[in-house]
């Protein structure tokens, strides 16, 4: 047996030619298979993950997007929506004003209506009263005369003539006075 310390103990670690040159043959045929098989498997894993990254990508991209454009379109809604409620508002407002005036015509319109009914019918009863007054005025008067004359008035025509003339002669004295 040999021991370490009779030679080169070194050449136990390097090792022989033919198995270097076998360790190389096999070393170029593991290389070839993992070119041939292992590595396109690996590069199509790879770019289909690539792929769904980049689709994720574009996807999150495109939804940004959609949110921009749907958020100005929500801020363009918002900004018609405000303009239309300050038109609705001022078209009410301007409503509002219209309907006063209006009520307020008619309203003055019907106190014009109801002075002027009332007016009439206040002279209608001041005619009436002055009717009624002078129809008083006469009866008493025949039988104020007919007391001065000591006889009664008989006939219809005669009372009638005598209250015509006192009638009369009280509208000359009111129309001087």
């Amino acid at each position: 047996m040999t021991t370490l310390a009779d030679g080169n103990g070194i050449d136990l670690f390097i090792p022989k030619t033919y198995d270097i040159f076998w360790s190389f043959i096999i070393l170029v045929i593991l290389a070839v298979f993992f070119y041939k098989f292992f590595l396109p498997r690996f590069q199509k894993i790879f770019d289909e993950r690539a792929e769904k990254i980049q689709g994720g990508m574009d996807k999150a991209a495109a939804a940004e997007k959609e949110a921009e454009e749907a958020k100005k379109k929500y801020e363009d809604q918002l900004t018609q929506a405000r303009v239309q409620a300050s038109k609705i508002r001022d078209d009410a407002r301007a409503e509002a004003s219209h309907i006063i005036a209006d009520a307020r015509s008619r309203a003055e319109s019907e106190a014009a209506q109801i002075s002027a009914n009332a007016q009439r019918s206040i002279e209608s009863e001041q005619q009436q009263a002055l009717v009624s007054l002078k129809g008083q005025v006469g009866t008493i008067s025949v039988a104020l005369a007919g007391k001065i004359l000591g006889k009664e008035l008989k006939s219809d025509a005669v009372q009638s003539d005598m209250i015509d003339s006192v009638l009369g002669d009280l509208e000359d004295e009111s129309k001087e006075d």
